[in-house]
Order: C-alpha cells, then structure tokens, then sequence
C-alpha cells in the first residue's frame, strides 16, 4: 500500500505515523535507536505490506496492467488503491478527509528531525506540497506514477501507467473495494500496536 493507506492504517499518534511510513525508508536500519511504539508501528507497517502483496485480488490487479508495465504494477497499484481510498473515503472513515490529512500532516512534522534523511525530504514535500490532493484524480495519480517511473534505476517503459489505469478504472476500483475492508480486518485482527510488549 502506499503513504495514504498506511497512515490510515496508523493510530493517530505521531510515533504512530512516522512508524507506519518508515517502513518504505530502509526502517529500524536507518536509526540509531527506535521507541517500542515507534518499532510496533514499522511492525504494522510490514504486515500490511505482506498480507497486501500476498493476497489474490492484488495480484488479480496487477495483472490489469499491459506487459511492458507490468514491472511497475506493484507501484501502480499502491498508488491507485490511495486514490480508491480518496474516492470512498466516506465509506470508511466518519472523519472528512481534509481534517485526516490536516491531523497527519501535523503529526509527521512532529516527528521530522528524528527520520531519516531521504525520509526528511519526502515527508517535508508530502506536507507542505499536499500530495494526496494530486491522487484525487487520475491524471494527478498519472503524474505521480511517471515522477516515480523516472527514479527507475533501468530503462523501462513504465510512463503512461495513467492509459492503463483509465482502461481498468472500474475493474481496479471493484478490486480495491473487495481489498481493502479485508486488509483493516487483518491489521485490526493482529493489533499490533495495541498488543502488550
């Protein structure tokens, strides 16, 4: 899953936040000493990764997405299943989305001198540049998708990922809603950050 999902699976504490993003940079490696909470939200972190990378109905979405993008399906899908979750916010949290993204901001700033560095930077330009606005749209969803497809170390071929997303909208979109109801039962089933130490 990608940054909206995993803070939205977090508490809203601000260890909770920074804990359930750093797993996407390098995680407890890249720090000198982590807190228990902190360690369970990286925790947490993990385990939505394996059970979202795991589980059928993403690998059935991947699949949607033409072969000489296939490569990238995994970062496509994370990034689509944020923008799903921007479409059905509503149906899954009473809170509107404008004070969640407020909420976290502010909470990941808290947390900003103690991430690592590359983490600095991304987090600083997620706050301040608010980028979950950009994935409420396909084109920003494109946009982002080819951002990232130009840090590939290789050359590929994955520009464009935004043609296979409109092509599958209603496909990608029954997927996520079948997906991602099963995925909050499992991380709420572990409790991992609730769980005593």
């Amino acid at each position: 899953m990608n940054y909206l999902a995993h803070l939205y699976l977090a508490k809203p504490t601000a260890d909770s936040h920074f804990g359930n993003l750093l797993g996407d940079f390098g995680g407890q490696r890249q720090l000198t000493y982590i807190p228990t909470s902190v360690k369970s939200a990286l925790d947490n972190h993990y385990l939505v990764d394996k059970f979202t990378d795991a589980h059928p109905l993403v690998k059935e979405a991947k699949q949607l997405f033409s072969p000489k993008r296939r490569r990238f399906a995994g970062v496509a899908v994370d990034v689509v299943f944020d923008h799903f979750l921007i479409q059905h916010w509503q149906q899954f949290n009473n809170q509107s989305l404008i004070d969640f993204k407020q909420t976290s901001y502010a909470l990941l700033d808290k947390r900003i001198p103690v991430m690592p560095t590359r983490m600095q930077r991304v987090v600083t330009s997620m706050t301040q540049n608010d980028w979950f606005k950009e994935y409420e749209s396909v084109d920003g969803v494109g946009r982002a998708l080819d951002n990232i497809a130009k840090r590939v170390r290789f050359t590929n071929n994955f520009a464009g990922t935004a043609e296979d997303i409109t092509r599958h909208y209603s496909e990608l979109d029954g997927l996520f809603l079948a997906f991602f109801p099963e995925l909050i039962e499992h991380v709420n089933k572990f409790n991992l950050e609730s769980a005593p130490k």
